[in-house]
């Protein structure tokens, strides 16, 4: 089984390698200042086949074993595994039977379906562990067993796609085993505590600092004790992401749902869930899509519905939630998050062609080596993307000068704030191509007819919230803190770094003061969804941020499934992938903020 849940201190190299002061955080209660606590159970992304684990169903297998920073714990945790996995092959395919039977083990036949399904949830575990592990022993050894087994006429998995990313070349990325010695020493750290490196870390790991902060409050969100069990965080995980059609966290909640015991009868659908879950489905959808309509009504309904009311706790707890991965699923499309290696879509059992790729690389939306290797981000400077940076840092020149020379009237501010929240409702794609392809996860939430497109095309008008009315620092974080204790704290250092995190440079500019840029993304952001800061210009915007960019932004922020490799290539063009990873980091955290403010004000209200 899996282990029981324990809480331990993480090792301080993980969280606290790039720790410092936040700026600007707000206040630190006494009861925050404690250590976080993570619990030594794999992540929500560790468990990636639906089966359960092979030690469930036989004793034989102990996976945990390589999360020890032991050599000899790694070692003797792999004979076990290489034994279990290698009788699981006899059993499938026996060498007496393949040399009696050549043509059969040609074909790879292999008998009864339960025992292949078993053999090949244990052989994708391999190949991610072959792959992914920053311990150099269980790599080689991983391939060594998938080896062994290959000669018994048993065909091997081989990953599909390159890299974590769809859109960012491996190459570009920080390689498993290339690493340096900071990064390895992250790498193991996040291993031997979580079980897995997934794809989202190896992108976000560009950033450390923020991949610290982020780890931290998912962990706490998903494991350390709350208001709301276990299985209901990962079902209302599932229900966030599946309003944005992600079917890669989708899958990885699937299965931590299963895991901690919750009921395969409610993956069937909504309507099998308990009420109470399925209350919770409007506000989910109006915070995906729709924010500025949640009422203090809205939160009366989930408090006051008798046997299946939330309570304040809960509900917090659940709001949370849903804004973290309705915008993590922004970043999952955002960066074009492949497959994890073991999961669907991942890996397959298919022989490669010529080409080295087969036609269901294509149905999983993998087209080769040229679709990735042609991304421009990082590519030599050609004069226009050169004229590009630096237009822009002209721009970024001018405006600063002209604040220095004068104030537009609150009139004015007001004025371009409204021109820009128009237009912005008009910002959409031209683009025919289609997104990566995704299993369709539609039953896990109603309304499939409900969203952000639909709402702009029909011209109706987003209500202005004033910052200086409710802000995060000034109402939300307290709110959050007092109801559900720590993770106002949390999120608001998340916040704080996504906001301030700057290396000073702009494509090949270093010495470069972004905070100008940043703050017009932000804002931006903010502003699609009706979210107004009296002392910001708007008409910085149009300046800084042009077409190209802003289509991308409201892609990824309003409707992430359709994000497209185009798009992700279309703005930018000079910006090291890095950069444009970084751009997601804002767009993440300023989406989650604004559906928080939206959501704890209607909280506020109702509560005075």
């Amino acid at each position: 089984m899996w282990r029981t849940l324990r809480a331990f201190c993480a090792p301080p190299s993980l969280f606290s390698l790039w720790a410092g002061p936040v700026p600007g955080a707000a206040r630190l209660g006494d009861a925050a200042a404690a250590p976080v606590l993570l619990l030594l159970r794999r992540p929500w992304g560790s468990r990636s086949v639906p089966a359960a684990p092979m030690e469930e169903r036989e004793g034989e297998v102990r996976w945990d074993g390589l999360c020890s920073r032991d050599a000899a714990t790694r070692d003797a945790a792999l004979d076990n595994i290489g034994q279990a996995v290698l009788r699981r092959s006899e059993t499938v395919a026996p060498v007496a039977a393949a040399a009696a039977a050549p043509a059969r083990a040609a074909a790879g036949l292999l008998a009864p379906a339960a025992a292949r399904d078993g053999l090949s949830a244990a052989l994708a575990r391999l190949l991610m562990l072959s792959k992914r592990c920053p311990f150099r022993d269980v790599r080689e050894k991983s391939e060594a067993i998938l080896g062994r087994v290959q000669e018994l006429g048993i065909r091997i998995p081989r990953p599909l796609g390159h890299g974590p990313s769809r859109f960012i070349p491996e190459k570009e990325t920080i390689q498993v085993g290339n690493e340096d010695a900071m990064m390895h020493t992250l790498f193991a750290d996040s291993f031997a505590t979580l079980g897995r490196l997934d794809n989202v870390t190896l992108v976000m790991v560009f950033h450390p600092q923020y991949l610290e902060s982020f780890l931290k409050t998912q962990h706490y969100l998903l494991q350390m004790d709350g208001p709301l069990p276990l299985h209901y965080r990962h079902y209302i995980g599932i229900m966030a992401a599946a309003r944005h059609q992600c079917s890669y966290l989708v899958n990885l909640h699937v299965n931590d749902f299963l895991h901690v015991g919750g009921d395969p009868k409610w993956l069937n659908g909504l309507e099998n869930a308990p009420q109470k879950l399925q209350n919770l489905g409007e506000l989910n959808k109006m915070l995906a899509h729709r924010p500025w309509l949640i009422t203090k009504e809205h939160i009366e309904q989930l408090l006051k519905t008798e046997e299946n009311s939330w309570s304040l706790a809960e509900l917090i707890h659940a709001v949370v939630l849903l804004t973290h991965y309705h915008s993590l699923a922004s970043f999952t499309f955002g960066c074009g998050i492949s497959p994890e290696i073991d999961c669907e879509g991942g890996h397959t059992f298919r022989p490669p062609s010529v080409s080295n790729y087969c036609i269901c690389d294509i149905t999983n939306g993998y087209h080769g080596v040229d679709e990735n290797h042609a991304s421009p981000a990082g590519s030599i400077p050609t004069t226009e993307s050169v004229c590009e940076v630096e237009a822009l840092m002209e721009k970024m020149k001018q405006l600063q000068e002209c604040r220095d020379e004068e104030e537009a009237s609150q009139e004015e501010m007001a004025t371009r704030f409204e021109r820009e929240k128009r237009e912005s409702m008009f910002v959409c794609s031209s683009e025919d191509e289609e997104s990566a392809p995704a299993r369709d996860v539609s039953r896990h939430f109603e309304d499939t007819s409900y969203g952000y497109k639909d709402f702009s095309r029909h011209g109706m008008h987003v209500p202005t919230f004033r910052v200086q009315d409710y802000s995060w620092e000034d109402h939300g974080y307290s709110l959050v803190n007092r109801l559900y204790p720590d993770v106002g704290q949390l999120l608001d250092e998340k916040f704080h770094i996504a906001y301030n995190l700057t290396y000073n440079t702009m494509a090949m500019h270093k010495d470069v003061d972004t905070s100008m840029l940043r703050r017009a993304i932000w804002n931006y952001i903010h502003c699609m969804f009706g979210i107004r800061y009296d002392d910001y210009d708007y008409g910085e915007i149009n300046q800084l941020l042009d077409r190209s960019f802003k289509v991308y932004i409201k892609t990824v922020v309003c409707t992430p499934e359709k994000t497209t490799k185009r798009m992700y290539d279309s703005f930018w063009r000079q910006f090291e992938h890095s950069e444009k990873v970084h751009v997601n980091l804002l767009l993440v955290e300023a989406r989650m903020q604004a559906e928080l403010l939206y959501a704890l004000r209607a909280i506020t209200r109702y509560m005075t």
